[in-house]
């Protein structure tokens, strides 16, 4: 058994320290130095996710603690990168740092001076990554996002890009013909397109298409739970 516990001030490296520890290959701890990028991949997300409550929540207490859980989860995935000698936490933060302040020309002198002309963020991130044609923009939105919002990501790339039609009235009418689809022949395809055409038209209205659904999910759980509690029904 170690005799070791970090001090104040509490910081990134002695989170990784921990964890360092833990995944000792000798005396860690028996799950966590078996574990994988694969095997911890779902922690990740949900994490995150309890992450988003807190903040939905506006509840500091939980907002800590959960975010905690996050920048562990970022941690646990540098500290295997760094027994792999690929990357290490540090090249993860000098990455992001770079990041930022590549991408705010109007802040930084130095970001300034490689951008001259540019000042759009989606354009700076265009440059970064060295996107230029429509495959480009629409391959490098992850298949991972959420099915709303990665809808809405490929659709604005689109736009981005020309491809896509931007009127809002051009968008109503495709959500009319996807309702009249879907009215014809209720199946998976039908369903698709129906969302589809949905995300655009709130797209172009400047909804987030996966908070309203979220948001609608809440409010639909918070009404059916009132409505049982004012009949007197049990809720099991």
């Amino acid at each position: 058994m170690l005799d070791w516990q970090p001090k104040a001030p509490y910081t990134a490296e002695q989170l990784l320290e921990v964890l360092r520890i833990l995944r000792d290959p000798e005396n860690g701890c028996p799950w966590d130095k078996v574990q994988t990028h694969a095997s911890i991949r779902k922690n990740f997300l949900e994490e995150t996710c309890e992450a988003l409550e807190a903040i939905d929540a506006d509840d500091p207490q939980l907002m800590q603690e959960e975010l905690g859980d996050v920048l562990m989860q970022v941690a646990f995935h540098a500290v295997i990168e760094e027994e792999r000698g690929r990357f290490t936490f540090e090249d993860v933060c000098r990455e992001v740092c770079e990041k930022l302040v590549f991408r705010h020309p109007n802040i930084f002198a130095s970001s300034a001076a490689q951008n001259a002309g540019i000042n759009g963020w989606d354009a700076l991130k265009n440059k970064e990554k060295g996107r230029t044609t429509l495959a480009d923009e629409l391959g490098t939105v992850p298949v991972t996002l959420p099915a709303l919002m990665r809808a809405q990501k490929l659709q604005k790339r689109a736009d981005r890009c020309g491809a896509e039609q931007s009127a809002p009235e051009t968008a109503r009418q495709a959500l009319r013909a996807a309702l009249d689809g879907w009215n014809r022949e209720q199946n998976a395809q039908a369903a698709g397109e129906l969302l589809f055409a949905a995300a655009n038209a709130m797209r172009l209205a400047g909804v987030d298409a996966e908070e309203a659904l979220t948001f609608a999910s809440k409010r639909y759980c918070a009404e059916l739970l009132a409505q049982k509690e004012q009949s007197g029904t049990q809720v099991e």
